[in-house]
Formats: structure tokens, sequence, C-alpha cells
């Protein structure tokens, strides 16, 4: 009897073992900026991934380290730090194509490349191009220079962005991922029963989802700390100028502003009529029919009309005294 009792809770407790183990470790995968229980004993030195992602920042994901003043932006970057910059620069030039041959050269010299490119023309024939320029951040204020010495500036504006924190941070999460996804990976490696297995499975896929997405930003980080990016406008620059008009007006001068004024009148006028038409017919329409009423409305029982001096009183006959007329 007590040999079939450890048989049947051999399997009850190997179960309860891993739903324990899978739930410490689903601490590291539900935040990637802190392992688990779990995590950091099997990695002693995880819980210590940002103090070294720190100490290793300076090699961990690329970023500018130059300790130059920035001709854009007129700031220093300090050694270590992870900036992202970024300019703007519109240039008007006497030959676009002759310009954006020279700022891919540049662009390629300093072991960058030329990004989006987009050419139009204006009505006036005149050519317009658009470029992206990415260059390395060590060679950014060298290449800037040499774009402005190409043409005159209309436009210039730069941006710099220190995201050495962000750097840091995602580092440190790849790295408590990472133990994280190795714990999984040693409990598949001890599972027996197939539920388990399968269990574990799914744990692992989301925790290497959320291990490539980390990656991912750790990537793009990189890249953008590491190649700066120039937009560059080119326009071109008119060949010849427009001829000089007289500043004394003539006959015909006057005429066809005479005639510009009566039309704007007459333009003028025919809004204010739009505008006021609308109530003049409701005034009209409402006069109609007041006038209709009245001439309709009945007239009140005895009334006539009255002779002419009806409206003056009446005089009354003269009285006669009696006694007879004198002699």
């Amino acid at each position: 009897m007590h040999t079939r009792r450890s048989a049947r809770t051999g399997p009850v407790v190997a179960g309860m073992v891993l739903a324990a183990a899978l739930a410490v470790t689903g601490c590291g995968a539900a935040d990637g900026g802190s392992a688990s229980s779990a995590d950091k004993a099997a990695a002693p030195g995880a819980e210590n991934a940002r103090s070294d992602a720190a100490g290793s920042v300076a090699s961990g994901a690329g970023g500018a380290k130059s300790t130059s003043p920035s001709k854009a932006t007129g700031t220093s970057v300090p050694t270590g730090s992870h900036i992202i910059r970024t300019a703007s620069l519109t240039l008007q030039v006497k030959d676009v194509p002759k310009a954006l041959d020279a700022a891919r050269t540049a662009a390629v010299d300093a072991g960058g490349y030329v990004g989006n490119e987009t050419t139009t023309r204006d009505g006036g024939g005149r050519e317009r191009t658009r470029a992206v320029l990415r260059v390395p951040t060590d060679r950014y204020d060298a290449v800037l220079s040499s774009l402005e010495g190409t043409g005159k500036v209309v436009e210039r504006t730069a941006k710099a962005e220190d995201v050495t924190d962000q750097v840091v941070d995602v580092e440190s999460r790849v790295k408590s991922q990472r133990v994280s996804v190795a714990r999984v990976r040693e409990l598949m490696d001890q599972a027996t029963k197939l539920s388990d297995v399968v269990a574990l499975e799914g744990e692992l896929s989301t925790r290497e989802s959320d291990l490539d997405a980390l990656l991912a930003q750790q990537a793009s980080l990189k890249d953008r700390t590491s190649l700066a990016t120039i937009t560059l406008s080119l326009s071109e620059t008119p060949l010849k100028a427009a001829a000089k008009k007289s500043d004394t007006p003539g006959f015909v001068d006057a005429l066809t502003g005479g005639w510009d004024a009566f039309v704007t009148m007459l333009r003028w006028i025919a809004v204010v009529f739009g505008v006021v038409l609308p109530f003049l017919l409701s005034a009209g329409l409402l006069l109609a029919l007041w006038l209709r009423l009245a001439r309709t409305r009945p007239r009140r029982p005895g009334a006539e009309a009255a002779p002419a001096g009806a409206g003056s009183l009446p005089v009354a006959p003269p009285v006669r005294e009696e006694g007879g007329d004198e002699d």
C-alpha cells in the first residue's frame, strides 16, 4: 500500500513543482526590466544587469562618442553618451544635379549612404531635389559643414536627443529576458510528461517573442545613434532676373487700373444685391398679404356711408316766441 501511494503521488508532486516553477519564472516575462527569483537563482549576476550595462555602455550600442564641439548645435557630446542627431538643410544652388552629386560623394566618403531621394520641377522649370543622407555621428559635423559650402543656406535646423538611459534600460532588459528564456529551456529538459512539455513550449514561445521585440528595439537605437540623419533640400537659382518695370504708370496702366476698379465695383454691387434680395422678397410678400387681407375684411353691420357734412353737429331750428309780431 505504501508503494502504491508513492507511485500515485509522484506525478502530482512533479506537476506541482512544474507549476510553481512556471509561476516563478513568469515574473521575468511579465516585466523585462527585473529578473525573477528563479532567474536570479539560475544566474546570480542578472540583478546587476543595469550596472553592467552602464559600465559597458561605450561598446554596447555603438552610440556617438565624440567629445568635440558640435558646429550645428553648439554643444559638446560627452564621452559614452548615446545621441540621436538629426538635421534639416535647405540650400539654393545654381546647378542642382551637380550639388546633389557633391552631397552623395560627401556622404559615401564619410562612410554613410544616401537614403530616399525625390526630384521635381516647379512651374518655371527650375529643379528641386530632396535627399536623406545617413552618415556616421563622428563625421556628422564635417559632412554638414561641407554641404553648407555648396550653396546659399536658406534654412537650417539641427537636433540632438540623448537616449543613453533608454539604451542602458533596453540592454538590461535584454539580458534579463535571455536569462528567463534559458531558465524555461532548462525546465523543458527536465520535464517528463507531455502536458508539461506543451505548457513549457507555450511559455518559451512567449518569452522568445518578447526577447525578439527587445532586440529589435535595441537594433533601432543602435542604428539611430551610430548614424546621423541629414535631410537635404536643393533648389535652383533663377538664371535670368526678371526685367525691371518702370515705376511711372502710363495711360494704358491707368486705363487697365480703372477698368479693374469698375469691374470690382460691379462685383461688389452684385454681391450686396444677392445678400439683400432674399430680405426684399420676404418684405414684398408680407406687404402683399397684408393688403389682400385689408381689402377682403368684412364691414360692421349697420355701417353706411355718411353724407357730406355728416361729421358736423346738427343745428337746432330757431325758436319763435309767442305773442305775435310787434307793429
